[in-house]
């Protein structure tokens, strides 16, 4: 018979993938949350590559050390690729680098490939462990009092493209950061009556360029769940675009996300509406690629509200189900849930 797993007495926080403003508030949350519950609080630096590299990149941390982060955009536990997290050398020696230190809880924030990495670093750790005695590199008293990874996952994320969340953290602070720019962008078209292209982020999820859409009144939006028919998109585009033109609006806004794509696969790139628009309504046309801008400034006060709810639950998780399946915390109605990870 199995025996119950016993409640962590420490846990690491860790950022990683593409930043989000938020994370820090949820770094704070899992901090303070998890002093205050009694647990020894790593924080990882740079991500899975401060795993897997051990050393000064995971240290134990203090409520002092998360003071004046809530505001903070980005991550100030900074995130970084790991190609050695990959493979099983470097996931054995993560796992190594946190034995060592008495660490079987695990937060992770960040996306999809971070998420689903850390997952298949919980279900190897066994196996891990067994190596590493193997190996000589741990005592068998060591493995045997860290036989299970306990991992819970937040979302960090601007795409707002995982289930298991209503919202993910950073995703409001770049509707901000679009909605802005779009409105000084707003000054310029309408004075010289030119036509935008807004091209914005979200991989192959629409929701930035949809609420943007709606947010600025454009004109037109092409996002990847709804993709136009092929040889009907560019007629039917152009001609509300000269509808507004016969009524007098001095500005065309189309904003484009990412990964749109017509109903064949073929990818709809700012660059080919703004061709279309010139050549077939003879408009001054101007591409507008929002880059980086959208990841970048303080939260917004919802990201900081969502990422500190969302960090007290996570800890909260790892106290009360240690062991368990792994978790995802997120928002569903506005309330904080949790559910499978793996799902």
């Amino acid at each position: 018979m199995l025996s119950t797993p016993q409640r962590p007495t420490s846990l690491a926080v860790l950022t990683s993938g593409g930043d989000a403003a938020g994370m820090n508030a949820a770094v704070r949350a899992v901090v303070r949350t998890g002093l205050g519950a009694g647990l020894d609080v790593f924080a990882v630096s740079e991500g899975l590559q401060g795993l897997v590299d051990g050393g000064e990149r995971i240290r134990l941390v203090d409520s002092n050390d998360v003071g004046g982060i809530l505001h903070q955009g980005g991550t100030v536990l900074g995130t970084a690729r790991c190609a050695e997290f990959r493979t099983r050398e470097g996931r054995r020696r993560a796992a190594r680098n946190l034995i060592e230190r008495g660490i079987d809880a695990l937060v992770v924030i960040g996306g999809d490939g971070s998420l689903t990495g850390t997952n298949l670093f919980r279900e190897e750790w066994p196996e891990l462990i067994t190596e590493l005695v193997d190996r000589d590199e741990i005592t068998q008293a060591m493995a045997d009092s860290h036989r299970r990874l306990t991992l819970v996952g937040m979302v960090g994320s601007i795409d707002n493209d995982m289930f298991g969340t209503d919202m993910t953290i950073g995703a409001d602070t770049a509707l901000h950061r679009i909605t802005e720019a779009i409105d000084a962008i707003h000054s310029t078209a309408s004075s010289h009556q030119r036509s935008f292209v807004i091209e914005v982020m979200g991989r192959n999820c629409g929701y930035l360029a949809l609420m943007s859409a709606v947010a600025t009144g454009a004109n037109w939006v092409l996002i990847p769940e709804r993709p136009p028919e092929a040889d009907e998109w560019e007629q039917a585009m152009c001609a509300a675009l000269d509808a507004g033109r016969e009524i007098g609006r001095r500005l065309n806004l189309v904003i484009v996300a990412e990964g749109a794509r017509d109903r064949r696969g073929n990818p709809i790139t700012a660059d080919h509406v703004k061709q279309v628009l010139m050549d077939r309504l003879d408009e001054d046309v101007r591409v507008t690629s929002l880059g980086h801008v959208q990841r970048g400034g303080a939260p917004s006060a919802f990201d900081r509200y969502l990422s500190t709810g969302l960090g007290y639950a996570a800890v909260e998780q790892v106290v009360t189900a240690p062991g368990g399946d792994p978790q995802l915390i997120g928002i569903r109605g506005h309330q904080i849930t949790s559910s499978s990870l793996v799902d």
